[in-house]
C-alpha cells in the first residue's frame, strides 16, 4: 500500500477512534449525571418522608404530654374534695382486690397538680416535640421538678410563660450553668425531647442527618445516598411505633380520664355543699364512690408516671420505646376500670 494511503487509513482509525472515545467520554459523564440526580432526588424523597413521619409522632406525643398535664393538673380538686371527709381511710388503705397501684399523698398531689399547671402555661406555643418531650420522660415527674427553684432564687411557681418555662427546664439540669449546673439545654436532655423535639425523641442518631446533603462524585453520592436512606428507614420504623405506641396509650388514659370524671362529679355532690362531711355518716354507695376515685387518681397517676421513651445506651444510637412499663400500666388500666366501672 502506497504511503500516504497507509497514513489516510491509520489516521481514519485514530480519528473514529477519537470519536469513539468521545462518545464514550460523553456517555459515561451522562451516566454519572443521571446517578448523582437520581442520588439527590431519592435522598430529598427519604428526608421528606422522614419529616411527614416525624412531624405526625410529635404531634402525637404532644397529644400524650397535653393530655397527661391535664390530667396532672386537675387532681388539686380532687384533693380539696377528699380533705372534707373525716375519718376516711388513708389512700393507702384504700385498694381494690390484688390491683397493686403507687401510694400518694395528698401533698404529692397538689404538687404534682400545681406543677402540671405551670407546664401547661408556661409552654403555651412551645415547639414541634415539647408536650411529647415531658410524655417521654413521664409528665408526673416534671411536674413535680416544675415546682423546684430557679436559679435566680425565684420560685418556679410564681414565674409566667417563657420564664417558667426556662427556669422549670434549667432546675431539670441542676442549675443554670452559672452555679454549675447543666443549664436550659441538659434540662431538655432530661425530659428526653423538650424543646429539641425528635431530636431527643429519637436518640443521637438524628444528628447526623441535620443538613444532609448529596455531593462530590456520583458513586460517592450514591452510596452516602443509601446510608442515609438505611438510617432514615430505621428512624421511621422507630418513629410509626412510638406513634402507635402513643396513640395507644392516649386511649387508655381517656377512658381512665373520662371514668375519673364521672366519679368526680359524683363527690362533688357528696362534699362541695358542706364544709366537713364524716366517713361514717357516708352510705355504702357514697364510700365506694371516694374509694374509686381515689383507685381512679391513683392509676392516673401512676399512668402519667410512665416514661415512653427509655435514653439509648449508644452515643448515637436511636431510643428505646419503654414497653414493659407502658404494658404494665395498661395491664393496669383495664383491671382497674373492669373493678371501678
Amino acid at each position: 500500500m502506497p504511503l500516504p494511503l497507509i497514513i489516510g487509513a491509520v489516521a481514519a482509525v485514530t480519528g473514529a477512534a477519537g470519536i469513539g472515545a468521545g462518545i464514550k467520554g460523553a456517555c459515561d459523564m451522562s451516566d454519572a449525571k443521571d446517578k448523582l440526580n437520581d442520588a439527590k432526588n431519592r435522598d430529598e424523597k427519604n428526608m421528606k418522608r422522614f419529616e411527614n413521619v416525624n412531624e405526625i409522632t410529635c404531634e402525637t406525643m404532644d397529644n400524650l404530654g397535653c393530655l397527661e398535664l391535664n390530667i396532672l393538673s386537675s387532681f388539686q380538686y380532687f384533693a380539696d374534695m377528699v380533705e372534707k371527709i373525716k375519718n376516711r381511710p388513708t389512700f393507702a388503705e384504700i385498694q381494690h382486690g390484688k390491683i397493686e397501684l403507687p401510694k400518694f399523698n395528698r401533698e404529692e398531689l397538689k404538687k404534682t397538680s400545681i406543677g402540671a399547671g405551670i407546664l401547661l402555661g408556661g409552654i403555651g406555643g412551645g415547639a414541634l416535640g415539647t408536650l411529647g418531650g415531658f410524655a417521654a420522660a413521664g409528665a408526673t415527674t416534671a411536674a413535680v421538678m416544675a415546682l423546684g427553684t430557679a436559679s435566680t432564687g425565684t420560685a418556679i411557681a410564681s414565674l409566667s410563660g417563657v420564664a417558667a418555662t426556662n427556669a422549670t427546664l434549667a432546675a431539670l439540669g441542676g442549675g443554670s450553668l452559672a452555679v454549675g449546673g447543666g443549664g436550659m439545654a441538659l434540662g431538655s436532655a432530661v425530659l428526653g425531647g423538650a424543646t429539641l423535639g425528635v431530636g431527643l425523641l429519637v436518640g443521637g442518631i438524628i444528628f447526623s442527618l441535620v443538613g444532609s446533603n448529596i455531593s462530590g462524585k456520583a458513586d460517592e453520592a450514591y452510596k452516602q445516598m443509601l446510608e442515609n436512606e438505611e438510617k432514615i428507614n430505621k428512624i421511621c420504623k422507630y418513629l410509626i411505633e412510638l406513634k402507635n405506641t402513643a396513640e395507644d396509650y392516649i386511649d387508655d388514659l381517656k377512658k381512665a380520664f373520662d371514668l375519673y370524671k364521672t366519679h368526680m362529679a359524683r363527690l362533688h355532690s357528696i362534699c362541695d355543699e358542706c364544709e366537713m362531711v364524716d366517713w361514717n355518716t357516708l352510705d355504702e354507695d357514697e364510700q365506694l364512690t371516694v374509694s374509686n376515685t381515689t383507685l381512679l387518681v391513683s392509676l392516673l397517676y401512676h399512668m402519667c408516671k410512665v416514661k415512653i421513651v427509655k435514653k439509648s445506651d449508644e452515643e448515637d444510637g436511636i431510643n428505646h420505646i419503654n414497653y414493659k412499663d407502658i404494658h404494665e400500666a395498661q395491664t393496669k388500666c383495664q383491671l382497674t376500670l373492669n373493678a371501678v366501672a
